[in-house]
């Protein structure tokens, strides 16, 4: 059984245009750089050939990714704020930091321009769902050391786009 992807529906919505994209024009443009590159003669010499068959197949590998997310997604719904959970933005200030760090709770295709990406499938990431701005977290590294974290902020990806306008 393949893995739920809980995404925003705007990343959702940008996945699925990509890959309508990807099978339409994608799949066309890349079939007329083959048929032009075999026009130039020798297959095993020819430069253009090759780069259009590998971009073909990254563009092929990155349109059966898509599929599988866009057939495996979870539509989360933002709403209030209580709590943190998958396609927020939570700000936490780490034990014995004063700054505080910014992250998107959820999978790399929800991106944020100027934010790194926290998996909620991550031991942080486990241990903030549920929780509240004022709690204190604590979870355990990969090599076993014990972290806590305080939860500053807790704000949707829209809160955040009108906060950096």
């Amino acid at each position: 059984m393949a893995d739920t992807v809980h995404l925003s529906q705007a990343a959702f919505d940008r996945l699925k245009e990509e890959h309508d994209d990807l099978v339409t024009r994608g799949r066309l443009e890349i079939a007329r750089k083959i048929e032009t590159a075999r026009e130039l003669g020798d297959l095993s010499e020819n430069g253009d050939y090759h780069a259009a068959k590998e971009e073909q197949g990254k563009m092929e590998g990155r349109i059966i990714h898509l599929a599988k997310l866009i057939e495996n997604a979870e539509i989360v719904q933002t709403g209030a704020l209580e709590t943190v959970r998958t396609g927020v933005i939570v700000g936490l200030r780490y034990e014995g930091d004063d700054d505080v760090e910014r992250y998107l709770l959820g999978s790399i295709e929800e991106r944020v321009e100027g934010l790194d990406v926290m998996s909620p499938g991550s031991p942080l990431g486990i241990a903030l769902i549920d929780h509240r701005v004022g709690d204190v977290v604590s979870y355990a590294t990969p090599s076993g050391a014990e972290l806590s974290v305080e939860i500053e902020e807790i704000l949707s990806v829209d809160e955040y786009h009108r906060e950096q306008s």
